[in-house]
């Protein structure tokens, strides 16, 4: 498509007369002003009056879980919790490759003994936002807090869904507490001292694990380790994923759950300053923003406004309309528009707008629940129907049509852009092969026995598959691709719509026999997506609850090797395996791109450091300009 086209496509589509009515019903809806709206007509930064606080606004696509950090696991939930809570390190906003640097620690953690000893060090004076919980004093994060927020990972009512991660490493001690409280059915016992994790002195922690882990830092700049104060959680009991107190940059200040959440700076947050930096070769207006940002105190605006619109056309119209400053993650539907050959398109980038293409490090598949009855277990019948079943997904024609050419097929688990994928790397599992499947499925007496037309179990019984899905328009899409899949092989198939929270619920609990879900790297390295499969992480990561002993054998391998070619041919053995006995038909990788408004400045997208609003400014000039060429 020529962009000239496009362009006069995407003009059109903004004077159309329906889609002017639905804007005006979603702003009767959702009635979120715009930033446009919220400077008015006051003058901006005079000396008679005080600077308009600056306000970010922007929609995500999936409602959040919740803001405990040891309990959610859903990417929208761990992206508010990055902002409200300090992990230890992080990653460079804009250092690329992706460099982790100190955080709250005085310098890099102390390494040694082959990585299986870890020295921290808190920097004195970091308080938690204030809150009931403390009765009225200033609250601040000691080496306790880390020892607390390291233990509750194993505390089984807290059921984190990141456990796994820890236990590859086995930090000394903590499993058997773990073990003793599940065995007993007692409270875990926070009190009881272990080796593996200790306070030294009021600022010093101690980390020690069994297994040699050269990429145990990275768990430590993941929010799954935000720090919390043991207090805070003791005072809200059952009630934490509702009240976050952190150290972050960031505090709750309002929330309508699954509709909005409002964060507002924490005034206790510590004096943090710009200080990225940027090669000559990244996009000019990002190179001339860090310039213009050095040295400036974070976080930058005074507020950011995130709302949950689930469908993919009121999202894109209000962000049109200047009611959101970023569009995070372009609807796909809209990319023929936003960006004709992947540039974006002439009329926005003449408004001011900047878009930022990125593979999101992620996967996109459907999974087969392994303890199911119908498509689970590793006996030869059921491998060949699942087998099939992938054999007669056209992830081809999935690219083309609701994704619109914004992603790449899979050729194992493992995604672009991180450790252990390889571009040469290939296997079936994006193969589409009709005849081969249903050869599969007739060789295992998967055939019509009561001649009604479907396929029946070997056993005569019906065979029905019970795919899990979201009620939104683009997973409407891809449930009529599977729908047209499954008809051509005469495999029954329907279809099981709740909201995400609750199929995520359903997930965990092992309660749904396929779903279609996403997944994104917690860190730049593939053992995070290996993990999926890993026995250990079942009802964790692991929704398929596959494990399999040689499996687990070689996941535990490449865990304590070295970066380079032997551990990528381990993690590629690996997913040989899991393309053989094919728990995960994982579809594609996704490409995803953001696009600011022209007053958003400093903007870059980070997979890694995901509270972005702390590292941008908002111009008071540019958007007041906006204001004025709207009305």
């Amino acid at each position: 498509m020529r962009r000239g086209t496009a362009g006069t496509q995407s003009q059109a589509l903004l004077l159309s007369a329906s889609l002017a009515s639905s804007l005006a019903i979603l702003a009767a809806l959702t009635a979120i002003p715009s930033s446009a709206q919220a400077a008015g007509d006051a003058p901006v930064n005079t000396a008679a009056t005080a600077p308009a606080p600056k306000v970010l606004r922007y929609a995500i696509r999936v409602a959040e879980t919740g803001f405990d950090p040891v309990q959610v696991t859903d990417l929208y939930s761990r992206n508010i919790t990055a902002a409200i809570f300090d992990a230890p390190l992080r990653y460079s906003y804009l250092g690329r490759p992706y460099r982790l640097e100190p955080n709250i620690t005085d310098g890099m953690p102390e390494v040694s003994d082959d990585f299986k000893r870890f020295v921290f060090k808190i920097k004195p004076g970091i308080y938690f936002n204030d809150d009931p919980a403390f009765k009225g004093r200033k609250r601040e994060l000691v080496a306790d807090d880390l020892v607390y927020t390291v233990k509750r990972h194993y505390d089984p009512r807290n059921k984190s869904g990141h456990l796994y991660r820890l236990e590859g490493a086995k930090i000394l001690g903590l499993s058997e507490v773990r073990a003793e409280a599940l065995k007993n059915k007692t409270p875990f016992d926070y009190a009881r001292p272990v080796d593996g994790v200790r306070a030294l002195d009021r600022y010093t922690v101690e980390i020690r694990v069994a297994n040699s882990d050269p990429r145990f830092l990275m768990h430590f700049a993941d929010p799954m380790v935000g720090l919390m104060a043991r207090e805070v959680v003791e005072f809200y009991g059952d009630r934490i994923m509702e009240h976050p107190v952190g150290t972050g940059a960031w505090r709750l200040a309002e929330w309508r759950r699954s509709s909005r959440m409002v964060l507002e700076k924490n005034p206790n947050f510590r004096d943090v300053r710009y200080h990225e930096e940027v090669g000559a070769d990244r996009p000019p207006a990002l190179v001339e923003a860090v310039k213009r940002l050095q040295g400036r105190k974070l976080p930058m605006v005074d507020r950011v406004e995130i709302s949950v619109i689930e469908e993919s056309q009121p999202r894109w119209l209000a962000f049109l309309r200047k009611e959101f400053d970023f569009m995070d993650e372009l609807p796909e539907d809209f990319a023929p528009v936003a960006i004709p050959q992947n540039k974006l398109a002439p009329n926005l980038a003449k408004d001011g707008m900047r878009a930022v293409r990125y593979e999101r490090a992620d996967i996109s598949a459907s999974y087969f629940n392994m303890e199911d009855p119908v498509v689970g277990g590793y006996t030869p019948e059921k491998i060949a129907l699942r087998r099939a079943i992938a054999l007669g997904v056209d992830v081809e024609r999935q690219v083309r049509l609701p994704r619109k050419g914004q992603a790449i097929p899979a050729q194992g688990i493992i995604s672009p852009g991180v450790t252990g994928y390889d571009k040469s790397f290939k296997t079936e599992m994006s193969q589409y092969d009709p005849a081969r499947a249903k050869a599969l499925l007739d060789l295992y007496g998967y055939v019509d026995k009561d001649g009604d037309g479907w396929r029946d179990l070997p056993d005569g019984s019906p065979l029905v598959l019970e795919y899990a899905t979201q009620p939104d328009g683009r997973n409407r899409q891809l449930v009529e691709l599977w729908q047209k899949d499954m008809d051509a092989l005469k495999v029954r198939i329907k279809f099981k719509i709740a909201k995400w929270p609750e199929n995520l619920k359903a997930a965990n609990a092992g309660k749904l026999q396929m779903w279609g879900m996403g997944w994104s790297a917690d860190s730049p390295d593939g053992e995070n997506f290996l993990g999926l499969a890993y026995g250990g992480s079942k009802g964790q990561s692991n929704k398929a609850r596959f494990d399999l002993p040689e499996f687990n054998a070689l996941f535990r391998k490449q865990h304590s090797m070295a970066d380079g070619p032997e551990r990528v041919a381990v993690m590629q053995d690996a997913q040989r395996l899991l393309t053989a006995y094919m728990p995960y038909k994982v579809e594609v990788h996704r490409i995803y791109t953001d696009i600011t408004q022209p007053w958003v400045i400093g903007y870059d997208k980070n997979l890694y450091q995901r509270d972005f609003y702390t590292f941008v400014d908002i111009d008071p000039d540019a958007l007041a300009k906006a204001h004025a060429k709207k009305h």
